[in-house]
């Protein structure tokens, strides 16, 4: 069962569902306006996101995309409200306007590589058998960054990258140290191995650490991860990156290294992570 979270005066979020590739859905409130952030993965998730709003008098009244991906964007037909991305999430939605998602189209795309089993599959259990996407372009383009005054609430929209989406970006709310990063620090997914490059993981690690966050949002996570939990996983990922370069992608020698580091057995996650950038090298 979803529910709609209260993080704070300002910021409320959809909680996600695992099995069917829904993301977390947020919403910024300011005195003026309120910025809804990812349009779901279908429009029944984009319409209980808003059924949800509605219960506590909330109204949209612009949407940003985090990317372009299919669990991101397919709701867009029911937004109704000006959409603002990266042009790159731009040109990648329209590039998928004349896709089919029927069955033979789908397990085609699989087999040529340009899909993937997992997403596949996901798109067949969330929309069943009624797999008619409409996908409007969104109406406001931006390069870099973009500043948008909610009233009393800032919302800073900055691509940043990264391996699990080029063109990903972030969105931070200043005057509640609250940062959406999207999918932005998930590996790499169409791939013949999921993975993270050493190269992408530093800068993409080096561009968030910048942001004064207190909270952050991952839209496949649970519950937001707190600051000392992020440190965490940056410090991680730093670690990766060096190590798979050092030793040449040796993953014995790798999880050696970190776990003398650590001084303790790895843990499954970070074994995991490990492999990702293996897999990357």
């Amino acid at each position: 069962m979803q529910t709609l979270q209260h993080l704070s005066k300002h910021i409320v979020y959809l909680t996600p569902v695992q099995e069917t590739d829904r993301p977390i859905l947020g919403a910024v409130i300011g005195n003026k306006k309120t910025l809804i952030i990812d349009a779901g993965n279908s429009v029944q998730h984009a319409r209980l996101f808003q059924a949800e709003l509605h219960k506590h008098d909330i109204t949209g009244d612009l949407l940003a995309l985090t990317h372009s991906h299919w669990d991101h964007v397919f709701g867009l037909e029911h937004i109704g409200i000006p959409v603002i991305c990266h042009e790159k999430t731009y040109h990648h939605i329209k590039a998928m306007q004349p896709l089919s998602w029927e069955d033979p189209a789908l397990d085609q795309r699989v087999e040529e590589g340009t899909e993937i089993p997992f997403c596949a599959d996901a798109i067949k259990l969330e929309l069943g058998k009624n797999r008619e996407i409409t996908l409007p372009l969104p109406d406001i383009l931006f390069d870099e960054k973009l500043t948008i005054d909610l009233g009393d609430i800032t919302c800073v929209i900055e691509h940043i990258g990264g391996d699990h989406a080029k063109d990903s970006c972030i969105i931070y709310v200043p005057e509640e140290k609250t940062l959406f990063l999207g999918d932005c620090f998930y590996a790499n997914l169409y791939a013949e191995k999921w993975n993270y490059t050493a190269e992408q993981a530093s800068l993409l690690v080096k561009k968030l650490e910048a942001y004064d966050a207190d909270t952050y949002i991952l839209s496949h996570h649970d519950k937001p991860c707190t600051k000392q939990e992020m440190e965490a996983e940056f410090t991680l990922m730093k670690q990766c990156a060096n190590a798979v370069v050092e030793h040449r992608g040796n993953k014995a020698k790798i999880e050696q290294e970190l776990a003398k580091e650590a001084n303790r057995e790895l843990t499954e996650h970070e074994l995991e992570t490990i492999g990702f950038f293996v897999n990357g090298y």
